[in-house]
């Protein structure tokens, strides 16, 4: 009997399953949590956070922060 007939695959619980399966078997349990973080959807809207988070900086800014992060270290 063909193992693909008995399988529902619109039932995304069990293609998960299978699919985590498949990729145990072949990769091992590690391989598998490094490709499975790979596809991680995360959360929020990263192109609004992004703009929010750097909205203040200029390349004037950012060079006058990093001068100050040298000045920084030569006093260490």
């Amino acid at each position: 009997m063909d193992r693909n007939a008995a399988i529902d695959y619109r039932n995304p619980n069990i293609i998960r399953k299978m699919g985590i399966d498949a990729l145990t078997k072949e990769l091992g349990p590690v391989g598998m949590a490094y490709f499975i973080q790979q596809y991680d959807r995360g959360e929020g809207d990263y192109t609004a956070e992004r703009e929010d988070l750097l909205a203040d900086l200029t390349a004037e800014n950012l060079l006058m922060d990093l001068d100050t992060m040298r000045r920084q270290r030569q006093n260490f």
